[in-house]
C-alpha cells in the first residue's frame, strides 16, 4: 500500500546531498579497481608469478564485482542503501589491507578476488542506478552520469599516487592507501546517506503533485533478484543489452584497466607515465559520462550506445600503433577519446533498463552489469594468456576492436518496447518515456 508523502520545499533538495555522498562512496570503493594494473609488475618481480597467475585474482574480482550486482540491488531494495554500502566499504578496505600479507597467488585470490570483489560488487554501478531511481524523477540520466563518473574516476584517479608509492615505498604501502580511502568514506555514509525520500519526510527531486511512495520491497532478496532475471530474460532487449555490456566490460576494466600499464611497459614506457595516462582517462571520463547522462535525457539511447561502441572499436584498432617508450601526441588523442567513451555507455543502458522493464529496471541493470564484469573477467585472463604465449598484446587489442563492432550493431537493433504496466519490482512505477526520444 502506498501513501502520499509531503513535498520538499527548501532551496536544496536532500536528493542532492544523497547524490554527493553516493559519489564519494563510489570514489572510495573504486580505488582498487585499477590498482592491479600498477601492482602486477612489482608482484611479478618480487615473487616471480606470471601474468596469468596474477590475472586470475583480478578475474575473480571482476566476476564477483558483476555477479553481486543484481543481488546487491535486491539487498538495497530490502535493507536499504546505507547498510549495504557501509558493509561493502568495510569489505573493500579490509581486503586491500590484508593483501599486504600475500606470499602466494591464492592470498591475492582471497583478498583481491573474493573480499574486494564482494565489496565493490555490493555497490558497483547498481548503486548509482538505485540512488537515481529512489531519489530522482527529473535529471535521472544526469545523476546516473555523474555517479558513474565518480566510480570510474575513483578507479583511475588513485593511479598516479599508487604508482608513485609503488616506486618509492613498495606495493604494500599502495595497498594500504586504497584501504584508507575505503574506510574514510564509511562515517560519511552512516551520517548522511538515506535510503529513500520517505526517511526524511519528502519526495524525490522533480516528483509531481500527488506522487506516492512505493511500498518497500519485502521477502527474500535473492529470490527477488532471480525472479526479476526470469521476467527480464523473456525480452530480446535484455539479451541485446547483456551482449553489448559484456563487450563494454571486456574493453574497459578487463583489457585497458588491467593490461594497459603492463602493455605500455612492454614498449619501454615507465609505469608512472602509463599510470598518468590512465588517470587522464579518468579526468576525461568525467566530462564524457556527465555529457552522456545529459544526452540520454534527450537522445535515443540505443543510438548513443551504437556510436559509443563504434568509436571505442576504432581506438582499440589503432592502439598497437601508438604505444612507445615516450608519450607522443597520438597516444594523448587516444587517451582523450577513450576517456570520453570509458563508461559513457552506462546512462543510456540504465535508461533502456528503466524504459523497457519499468520498476524492475535497477535489478535488471544489475544483471546486465553482471554481464559487463563477466566480459571483463574473460578479457583480463585472455589478455594475460595472449601476452604469456605471444610476448605481446597485439592480438588482444585487435580482437577487442572487432567485438566493439559487434556491440555497435547489436545496440542499434535494440527494441524499445516499454513495460506494459507498473512492475511489481521494488522501485515503483517507471518514469514516463520522453516523447522527444521517440
Amino acid at each position: 500500500m502506498t501513501t502520499s508523502t509531503p513535498r520538499h520545499t527548501s532551496s536544496l533538495h536532500p536528493a542532492w546531498i544523497v547524490a554527493a555522498v553516493a559519489f564519494l562512496a563510489l570514489v572510495g570503493a573504486a580505488g582498487f579497481r585499477a590498482a592491479p594494473g600498477v601492482l602486477m609488475l612489482p608482484l611479478e618481480t618480487e615473487f616471480g608469478w606470471t601474468r596469468t597467475e596474477l590475472s586470475i585474482a583480478v578475474t575473480v574480482n571482476l566476476l564477483l564485482y558483476g555477479l553481486m550486482a543484481p543481488f546487491a540491488a535486491a539487498l538495497m531494495a530490502r535493507f536499504g542503501m546505507r547498510s549495504v554500502t557501509s558493509v561493502a566499504l568495510v569489505l573493500v578496505g579490509a581486503g586491500a589491507a590484508l593483501s599486504i600479507f600475500a606470499t602466494a597467488p591464492w592470498v591475492l585470490v582471497l583478498t583481491w578476488g573474493f573480499m574486494i570483489g564482494l565489496g565493490t560488487g555490493s555497490m558497483a554501478l547498481v548503486f548509482a542506478a538505485t540512488v537515481a531511481d529512489q531519489w530522482f524523477i527529473r535529471r535521472r540520466g544526469l545523476v546516473v552520469g555523474v555517479l558513474t563518473a565518480g566510480s570510474a574516476t575513483g578507479q583511475l584517479a588513485f593511479l598516479p599516487f599508487i604508482a608513485i608509492l609503488v616506486e618509492e615505498q613498495g606495493w604494500r604501502q599502495a595497498s594500504l592507501l586504497v584501504a584508507v580511502g575505503a574506510f574514510a568514506v564509511v562515517p560519511l555514509v552512516l551520517l548522511f546517506l538515506r535510503n529513500r525520500p520517505a526517511d526524511l519526510g519528502t519526495t524525490p527531486f522533480g516528483a509531481p503533485d500527488g506522487w506516492t511512495a512505493p511500498a518497500p520491497a519485502r521477502g527474500n532478496a535473492a529470490r527477488l533478484a532471480l525472479a526479476t532475471l526470469v521476467r527480464a530474460s523473456r525480452k530480446r532487449t535484455f539479451w541485446a543489452l547483456v551482449a553489448g555490456f559484456a563487450i563494454c566490460g571486456a574493453t574497459t576494466n578487463g583489457l585497458i584497466g588491467t593490461h594497459f600499464i603492463p602493455s605500455a611497459h612492454d614498449h619501454g614506457m615507465p609505469e608512472t607515465t602509463a599510470a598518468g595516462l590512465l588517470a587522464l582517462v579518468g579526468i576525461f571520463d568525467i566530462v564524457g559520462t556527465v555529457a552522456s547522462g545529459w544526452l540520454t535525457d534527450r537522445v535515443n539511447p540505443r543510438i548513443l550506445l551504437a556510436v559509443y561502441y563504434a568509436g571505442r572499436g576504432v581506438g582499440l584498432a589503432v592502439l598497437p600503433l601508438l604505444l612507445s617508450a615516450t608519450v607522443q601526441p597520438p597516444i594523448i588523442v587516444f587517451v582523450v577519446i577513450y576517456g570520453l567513451d570509458w563508461v559513457a555507455t552506462v546512462p543510456p543502458t540504465v535508461a533502456l533498463c528503466r524504459e523497457v522493464f519499468g520498476a524492475d529496471g535497477p535489478i535488471v541493470f544489475g544483471w546486465v552489469f553482471a554481464s559487463h564484469q563477466v566480459g571483463a573477467a574473460v578479457a583480463a585472463t585472455a589478455a594475460g594468456l595472449v601476452r604469456d604465449h605471444t610476448g605481446e598484446y597485439t592480438i588482444a587489442w585487435f580482437g577487442a576492436a572487432g567485438l566493439c563492432v559487434v556491440a555497435a550493431v547489436v545496440s542499434a537493433s535494440i527494441r524499445r518496447t516499454p513495460a506494459a504496466g507498473p512492475s511489481t519490482g521494488p522501485s515503483g512505477p517507471a518514469e514516463p518515456v520522453e516523447a522527444a526520444r521517440g
